[in-house]
């Protein structure tokens, strides 16, 4: 049976102890071991210093190759970012430029009566002239049969011509801008860009086919002369069409006729006054015809406006010297223009200015009233 420090098969060789008595005189006791000093070599210090290292060193940075990664994310985004900004300001194609709006153009051209003016009560002039069948105010001007073009809609195209509607109601019918009062509703209808060429034609009105007043709207002088009958009689056509992929071109082409009657204490001689005395508590009729352009952008659409971009105005009786760009001065019944006539215009006569138009208002444009006063 073997001992408890033996190994279970015994000692080897049957020996006592084993082979431990061989080892007897190297045995290191623990205070040698603690006092020794043990180095290992390096594989690399064993195969020599001019070996070279199997696996590259890496630097410290690139042992971070998450960080790495998410830096050079980081950069690829601005840089994208960066190019994008770029582009967007230096881009090759050119911003389209904002359509400015055009200078209203204009011709204000008086007629002159062929004999004297006829005067009666508003009701019986108008019941006798060719605008008997008239329509009165508002009602006169009708919306046409819409229809949709390539680029608008048949909403755009109704909002288009309510503009211009509206612009002719408030600059031809409404009372307070007939009898030189506040032009704002009328000047609440037109695009920004017009506003400047507008006050300066109310301001200052010259006849040089831009700043007349009677350009933009039908004014009477208020000294000279009042409203018979408030019920103007109208009849016309509107129009629309499509100027451009943007731009809305809307005609108007109107005949507004008014009974009027001198203002009280008015002067009735001078130049453009015609010859003769109004005939006493006798009414006149005047007829105006306007043919006017507008033109509607769709920002104008959406903000209710509109360019007067041309504008042609024929208005009678008037005396041909009367100068009407500021205001209409009609002469009354019983008055003629005697031989302030339509001259001749040389169109040869480059030498100096030809003078301003005047036509002749035919005589089947005056009414017939068949109680005339005298």
């Amino acid at each position: 049976m073997t001992g408890p420090g033996d190994p279970p098969e015994g000692t080897p060789n049957g020996a006592p102890g084993g082979g431990e008595d061989e080892y007897r005189s190297v045995v290191f006791d623990e205070s040698f071991v603690r006092a020794a000093r043990l180095q290992e070599f390096s594989a690399d210090e064993r195969l020599g210093e001019h070996h070279s290292p199997a696996v590259r060193n890496r630097h410290a940075w690139m042992r971070l190759g998450g960080s790495r990664q998410a830096v050079l994310l980081v950069l690829l985004i601005v840089l994208a970012f960066g190019t994008a900004v770029y582009m967007g300001i230096r881009h090759p194609y050119k911003t389209p430029e904002t359509v400015r709006a055009q200078p209203l153009r204009s011709a204000v051209v008086p007629l002159a009566p062929s004999g004297p003016v006829p005067g009666a009560t508003p009701a019986d002039l108008f019941a006798h002239s060719p605008a008997a069948t008239y329509r009165i105010g508002a009602a006169g001007i009708n919306l046409p049969a819409v229809v949709r073009t390539e680029h608008f809609s048949d909403g755009q195209i109704v909002s288009a011509l309510t503009v211009a509607k509206d612009y002719l109601v408030r600059s031809s019918l409404d009372p307070g801008t007939l009898t030189g009062g506040s032009v704002r509703p009328v000047r609440l209808l037109l695009d920004t860009g017009q506003l400047d060429q507008f006050d300066r034609s109310l301001a200052r009105p010259d006849d040089n086919g831009r700043d007349a007043a009677t350009g933009w709207l039908v004014r009477f002088d208020p000294k000279q002369t009042r409203l018979a009958d408030r019920s103007v009689r109208v009849n016309g056509t509107l129009a629309a069409s499509e100027l451009s992929p943007d731009a809305l071109d809307v005609t108007a082409d109107y005949t507004f006729v008014y009974a009027v009657r001198p203002a009280p204490g008015a002067p009735h001689t001078g130049p453009g006054q015609g010859v003769g005395k109004p005939t006493p508590g006798a009414a006149s009729l005047v007829t105006v015809r306007r043919e006017v352009h507008f033109r509607l952008s769709r920002e104008n659409l959406n903000d209710h406006r509109l360019e007067v971009v041309q504008s042609s105005l024929q208005a009678g009786p008037l005396a041909c010297s009367s100068r009407p760009a500021d205001a209409l001065r009609p002469l009354f019944a019983g008055q003629h223009a005697g031989q302030d006539r339509p001259t001749g215009t040389d169109p040869y006569a480059r030498d100096r200015a030809n003078p301003s138009l005047c036509g002749e208002l035919a005589s089947s444009a005056q009414p017939k009233p068949s109680h005339p006063l005298r």
